[in-house]
């Protein structure tokens, strides 16, 4: 897998939440912040305004793609002075996987779709550390039709709920996810200073070497052979490996190993020198002692603990609850 898709795949657990909501003016609802959480809203019909957690309101018009990483809370509105409330597009604790619903007064219409999902506590991405409290990417012909295609898709999905609709819904729904970063990535190291994963995605050389370190974790990869597949000289690759990517190319490569590991036991039953000798551990031991160091946890703990919380998500318990 490349970063990105590995990016995605990481960062999820659980049950994502989507809904397509019909909006009649007036009307306005206030997510609340979730921490742990992102969020998108599309608009597919109509026109509305967002109003983020800090600045101006943004104005919403038909194809418009907003995406919350860090689970700040929000409001959207037919306009920026409605009154805000909790509405429908709230996320919910054991809610349905997708949702229709029709909410406001007798005006104008305005449809949305509304999705967000639990980010995996511990193991997120740096990468998503670097984004903005909201990315906003606003219909451009031309541009992006991938990720226009993608959400055209998802309407049509939620409002029609045909057979095998889950399975692709939540496909799509990591579909848009990996559309958004693409087209945001894709769109701004034009605009960042020259350090950052903006920069080092579009930097050839370290692209390069980030993708093959992805692509075969369990490799004993050396600074020397990711400089040679980024075309680089050692010292060369290394400094601008760090200055890119916060840090060394080894140290970044087995906080990736680890995160990948932790994956891994959440999601299987795999046992754990299984798991060790998949992300490149000669000894469970060592691969023991590495993954404690960096989750404070054993691995076979890890997964037991995760397991049960698979289990109570699936009968809608939270655990300790």
């Amino acid at each position: 897998m490349d970063l990105l898709s590995d990016v995605v795949a990481l960062m999820r657990t659980g049950q994502p939440v989507s809904a397509l909501v019909t909006w009649r003016a007036p009307w306005g609802v206030a997510v609340p912040a979730e921490p742990g959480s992102a969020a998108f809203q599309v608009v597919l019909r109509g026109s509305c305004w967002l109003i983020p957690p800090s600045g101006e309101p943004v104005p919403l018009s038909v194809g418009d793609v907003v995406f919350l990483p860090h689970g700040h809370g929000y409001g959207l509105a037919d306009s920026p002075g409605t009154p805000l409330a909790a509405g429908p597009c709230e996320p919910s604790e054991g809610g349905a996987l997708f949702s229709s619903t029709t909410s406001g007064g007798t005006g104008a219409e305005t449809v949305t779709v509304h999705g967000s999902y639990r980010k995996a506590p511990g193991r997120a991405h740096p990468l998503l550390g670097t984004l903005p409290e909201v990315i906003h990417l606003p219909t451009t012909l031309g541009r992006h039709p991938e990720l226009r295609a993608a959400v055209e898709l998802l309407g049509n999905e939620i409002a029609q709920r045909r057979p095998g609709a889950d399975t692709v819904v939540t496909s799509l729904l990591d579909m848009l996810q990996l559309y958004i970063l693409r087209a945001w990535f894709e769109t701004t190291p034009g605009k960042c200073e020259h350090t950052g994963w903006a920069v080092a995605l579009s930097d050839p050389a370290i692209s390069r070497a980030l993708d093959a370190a992805h692509r075969d974790p369990a490799h004993r990869w050396t600074v020397a052979e990711l400089a040679g597949v980024a075309g680089l000289s050692r010292a060369a690759f290394a400094r601008r490996f760090a200055e890119l990517v916060g840090q060394p190319p080894l140290a970044y490569l087995t906080w990736w190993r680890l995160a990948t590991a932790a994956r891994l036991l959440r999601e299987s039953d795999a046992p754990v020198s299984a798991v060790a000798a998949q992300v490149g551990y000669g000894s469970e031991f060592a691969f023991g002692t590495a993954f404690k160091r960096e989750f404070g946890i054993a691995p076979g703990r890890y997964q037991r603990q995760a397991c049960e919380e698979v289990k109570a998500e699936q009968t809608g318990v939270r655990l300790g609850a």
